[in-house]
């Protein structure tokens, strides 16, 4: 659900987008028809129609524009007043779960019918005047099917592309793969077919996208205190604790875990992230470093057969799930945050000038401000520059540049109070705390290592996955362990750059407390160029709440657990403890 202060300045957002669109205006007349159109087992779905009404005596329109941009399909002599329903039009298609969005919908509809277009907006089942129950995710295939074989079979369709971002593009993409033939394309905006990948990290849950979402989706009013509810132990009774009774699709978020669980390797989850492979039709994949569901979208676009990527499109910008601009330590000129602009572009291309697209990668990279074009996304790695972890608190380019370079450093871990969440990639209910944020000054707390790098005398230009690989004891049955990687500014201050986390027995099946082992840490791509004159700045923690839910220190499924204990963490310094950065050379 967006703020209402958001959804005001989405608003006028989106209305100055369309205002900037290369896709001239042909009227400034639409109609709106509402219809309750049956799904495949007859429950009835409220289904909203907004139609361009074209008054073909009219020289000038009110914006000043010339009916001699005016389609193909106007040029037809002896009419002189043409609505929708008369001719084969360009359709724009979405599906919504989210009936307080309607202000923005109304502008999509009557913006779109403007430059000749139909809009269709569906509300799924159980949300708005929609029929039937509300349950996340597990009819969107069917009633969307329904509604795109329905239009198919409409004579005023000419041709389709849908849109969908957030819940919208999850609407979309369950279907890509089963679409008639009137759809030429899809545009995905801030979404994916992981969804894995979105819930957890190394098993450690993802409480402010799904926790948060869950509450304000839950089908009925919920008024507990989100913090409360993330803390609430055990998790898997939170829901009749707090939000006055079970909710079945959360308890199945978290009581899966693990990637193998069947959950994720059987039902919907497993058509979803099947489906990129069977898609036929041209795809916009549309995300951002800093959307939290920007693995789970990479996934969506790597996954694609190969045909259809050649005839596809990716872009990454750098901006949060609402795209807003998330770098308050610079003022970028070249963001192109421009939703709209970029759904339009495409639908000129497969729409109006009833083109085939051809591959096309383009990705933000922070510090240079600018757009990159490349043939492969995730990148190839080129070169790795690494960093070691000293006693002394430095990032060392060799162990043997450190002093006490294997000496070890510990900290205590209390779960009780966890580290706050401040800058992150994976956050959506603390959307304020999204992107690249100053961070506290080193030393701030007891349980948080900081190490700096010396001064960068070259910049360094990032582009991949960044690692963290260290060597550590814990006295805990399991326990988890964060890495921040932030970039220091001349002036001393330092900015997130990307975060992640683990678990011990992520990847190892036992182990025995006060013994020395390894994890690794996996951040999230990213192109980042730091300058010259710029330090690194790495954060290792056990916690980064509520951006994951806290560990407990026990051993066992995390939503059962009932109690927790403070757990000595140790980092073993040296050669077996180093950041790893991907370059580009």
């Amino acid at each position: 659900m967006i703020p209402e202060e958001v959804l005001a300045k989405l608003k006028i957002f989106w209305q100055s987008s369309f205002q900037k669109s290369t896709i001239p205006c042909v009227t400034d007349a639409s109609t709106r028809e509402e219809i309750m159109l049956p799904s495949q087992d007859g429950t009835l779905l409220h289904t909203v129609i907004t139609r361009p009404v074209f008054k073909h005596n009219e020289e000038v329109l009110p914006d000043g524009s010339s009916l001699q941009n005016e389609p193909a399909w106007m040029k037809q002599p002896d009419t002189e007043c043409r609505e929708m329903a008369q001719v084969a039009l360009p359709t724009i298609v979405q599906r919504s779960c989210y009936p307080e969005q309607l202000p923005l919908y109304e502008i999509c509809g009557e913006e779109l019918a403007k430059r000749g277009f139909i809009h269709v907006m569906q509300y799924c089942r159980g949300t708005g005047k929609s029929q039937g129950e509300w349950q996340p995710n597990v009819n969107e295939r069917e009633d969307g099917l329904s509604l795109l074989n329905w239009l198919n079979d409409q004579p005023w369709v000419e041709s389709m592309v849908w849109w969908g971002t957030s819940y919208l593009a999850l609407t979309g993409w369950v279907l890509a793969d089963a679409v008639p033939s009137k759809m030429k394309g899809m545009v995905l905006n801030v979404y994916g077919t992981d969804r894995y990948s979105s819930a957890y990290e190394k098993g450690m849950f993802r409480h402010d996208i799904l926790t948060g979402w869950a509450m304000q989706n839950a089908g009925r009013p919920v008024d507990a205190d989100y913090l409360d509810s993330c803390r609430y132990r055990p998790q898997i009774e939170m829901d009749e604790a707090l939000w006055g009774g079970k909710l079945s699709w959360y308890r199945d978020w978290i009581s899966n875990e693990k990637l193998s669980d069947e959950y994720w390797q059987s039902g919907f989850w497993k058509m979803l992230r099947e489906i990129p492979a069977r898609t036929t039709v041209p795809v916009y994949v549309i995300d951002a470093w800093y959307d939290h569901h920007f693995s789970s979208a990479i996934h969506g676009w790597e996954a694609l057969n190969p045909e259809t990527k050649a005839h596809s499109w990716l872009t990454i910008g750098c901006w949060n799930h609402f795209g807003n601009n998330v770098l308050p330590w610079c003022r970028p000129e070249h963001l192109n945050n421009n939703e709209v602009a970029l759904m339009l572009d495409f639908t000129k291309t497969v729409l109006l000038e009833k083109k085939v697209p051809t591959k096309q990668i383009r990705y933000y990279q922070i510090g240079g401000d600018s757009w990159q074009e490349a043939k492969v996304f995730p990148p190839k790695k080129e070169a790795i520059r690494s960093f070691c972890l000293t006693g002394a608190k430095e990032l060392a380019d060799s162990p043997d540049e450190g002093s006490d370079k294997d000496k070890a450093l510990s900290f205590i871990f209390d779960p009780e109070h966890p580290v706050p969440s401040c800058g992150g990639e994976a956050l959506l209910t603390s959307m304020n705390l999204a992107g690249s944020l100053p961070q506290p000054e080193p030393g701030w707390r007891d349980d948080v290592l900081t190490f700096l790098s010396p001064v960068l005398e070259k910049p360094l230009n990032i582009f991949g996955k960044i690692q963290v690989k260290l060597a550590v004891m814990t006295d805990a049955e399991d326990t988890a362990f964060t890495a921040r990687l932030s970039q220091v500014l001349p002036d001393g201050k330092a900015y997130h750059m990307r975060s992640s986390i683990t678990r011990i027995l992520a990847d190892q099946t036992d182990y025995q407390p006060g013994t020395k082992t390894t994890v690794q840490i996996t951040m999230w791509d990213v192109s980042w160029q730091v300058p010259a004159g710029c330090r690194l700045r790495l954060d290792i923690s056990s916690s980064d709440f509520p951006q994951y839910a806290v560990h407990s220190n026990y051993a066992g499924a995390w939503a059962i657990q009932k109690k927790v204990c403070k757990a000595k963490q140790t980092i073993f310094c040296g050669e077996d403890s180093v950041l790893e950065l991907p370059l580009m050379v």
